[in-house]
């Protein structure tokens, strides 16, 4: 079943979409959509790392990745520049730094396209274990520190109040993210893949009417994007990663219509 490039192409879909769906309802009730846009453009300057040194991309991606939200988390504490700015220094920083590389490997053949845009048609046998196994494990550090990231999330005083230590699940929650990440940038690419952690998730939102039934919907709009994307990119030959998001985008469109038909009915 697995020698099927197709087939292979929705599992791994399937494992992301499941993944993405539950971290995507925190990165919107925190409000750190620009944070995973960082992330991501940080991957290119892992991705190149792996080709110089000759690593693991996915490994190589989490490393730069989880360094790059570090550094961000010290800046913070160190100096007087606002989020937003320190966000857009290192995002467009590494993303630069990660081209300049690329420059300078003239001897290696690098798929820009693929980078930037995902090939999830492309994936192997290996990058599945690795996206399962990976999610798995995202999956059960994001159960064990529910409780005290969403405490800090809606009151980050009051859970340090009662000893939840939000700094250390606030870095921990970035960790994740360059996880995520990592494990995904060969499916949608390093430009999309915050468009897989947030559109879903806000569709989600204008669903939902509590925290779990959030993230439930928010699952279900990622599988539904990744289902509805491979089958349309199939039939249409268009490239697989950008119609997973822009199936996305239609489903968000979609959950506008029932938020406005909410707000009626709550203004009766």
């Amino acid at each position: 079943m697995l020698d099927d490039f197709f087939i292979r192409a929705l599992i791994a879909g399937i494992g992301i979409a499941i993944v993405t769906g539950s971290l995507g309802c925190f990165i919107v009730w925190r409000r750190l959509s620009f944070f995973g846009d960082t992330l991501a453009h940080s991957a290119l300057l892992g991705v190149t790392l792996a080709v110089t040194i000759d690593i693991n991309i996915a490994f190589s991606v989490f490393l730069t990745s989880s360094a790059v939200a570090l550094i961000l988390i010290k800046l913070q504490k160190k100096t007087n520049l606002p989020g937003d700015a320190l966000l857009g220094l290192l995002a467009h920083s590494s993303l630069a730094v990660g081209l300049v590389v690329i420059g300078f490997l003239t001897f290696i053949r690098f798929d820009i396209m693929g980078l930037l845009f995902g090939d999830i048609l492309a994936v192997t046998k290996k990058d599945i274990a690795v996206i399962w196994i990976g999610g798995a494990l995202i999956l059960l550090v994001l159960k064990l520190i529910w409780k005290p990231l969403f405490a800090s999330t809606v009151n980050y005083e009051l859970a340090e109040a009662e000893g939840m230590n939000p700094d250390r699940v606030n870095a921990i929650f970035t960790i994740l993210m360059a996880a995520i990440i990592a494990i995904s940038i060969k499916m949608v690419g390093l430009l999309l893949i915050t468009g897989m952690l947030i559109i879903p998730a806000a569709m989600a939102r204008n669903l939902s009417n509590n925290p779990k039934q959030m993230v439930i919907f928010s699952i279900i709009g990622g599988l539904l994007s990744v289902l509805i994307g491979l089958f349309t990119s199939l039939e249409i030959n268009t490239s697989s990663g950008p119609s997973i998001i822009t199936t996305a985008l239609i489903l968000f469109i979609f959950s506008l219509f029932k938020l406005n038909k909410r707000t009626q009915l709550n203004k009766k």
